[in-house]
């Protein structure tokens, strides 16, 4: 069971992740049990342990649910800051990443919420050619709920684990 304070907190290093890398990652598995790992830079944390993605690029992910809609979102702050202040002081301020193992739901058109989250999230690159490109057709989302977490860790560094 995931506590409220552990959400928050698992909410706070997503959202520091997306700004640093513009995506986290999404690992899945076929038919065959073969893994696939897929960059996802629209995903959307909720109030509760769930949340949403837009599926518009994920042709292997949208083969590997039907099979197994069990997944693994991992999400590691790639900040350059981050990991210079953290190997100046010897320790992190706060985890490096998380993952979180999910149970991806069906696909569905997307709200009028959701889409102003994702209207939010690229507003800042509206002036450019490349936002028209890959953000202008976003239409369809999937729902995900969390189990369980683990977060990222690297022992030496981890002043309060």
């Amino acid at each position: 069971m995931i506590t409220t304070q552990q959400w928050q907190h698992i909410r706070k290093v997503v959202n520091d992740t997306q700004k640093a890398a513009m995506h986290c990652s999404i690992a899945t598995v076929d038919a065959n049990l073969q893994p696939t790992v897929t960059p996802i830079g629209t995903l959307f944390l909720r109030e509760n342990p769930s949340g949403f993605f837009f599926d518009t690029y994920t042709e292997s992910l949208q083969q590997n649910v039907p099979h197994n809609s069990k997944a693994c979102i991992q999400a590691v702050n790639s900040s350059r800051l981050f990991w210079l202040k953290s190997l100046f002081k010897g320790e992190f301020s706060d985890f490096p990443g998380v993952q979180l193992y999910v149970e991806i739901g069906d696909l569905h058109l997307a709200n009028t919420e959701e889409l102003a989250q994702i209207s939010r999230r690229i507003q800042s690159l509206k002036w450019t050619k490349g936002r028209h490109l890959i953000w202008s057709d976003f239409s369809y989302v999937r729902d995900f709920s969390v189990h369980s977490f683990r977060w990222v860790k690297y022992p030496k560094m981890m002043p309060f684990s």
